[in-house]
């Protein structure tokens, strides 16, 4: 199990250095934007982003 959750991290930290490394103003830019939202509506990205990790997850498993 152990070995599948570093799988997991590792293949996580690749896909999140796509965007900086092939598109670093995207990437600056996309983070400015962040910065500009409310709470309820970074909450609202982070509960869809869980449930789309949920939602994938449970469909893996099957």
């Amino acid at each position: 199990m152990a070995e599948n959750l570093l799988t997991a991290v590792a293949l996580m930290l690749m896909i999140e250095g796509l965007l900086p490394f092939l598109l670093p103003a995207a990437w600056r830019e996309t983070f400015r934007r962040l910065i500009e939202l409310s709470d309820g509506q970074l909450r609202f990205i982070g509960l869809a982003s869980l449930l789309a990790g949920l939602a994938l997850l449970y469909i893996a498993g099957r």
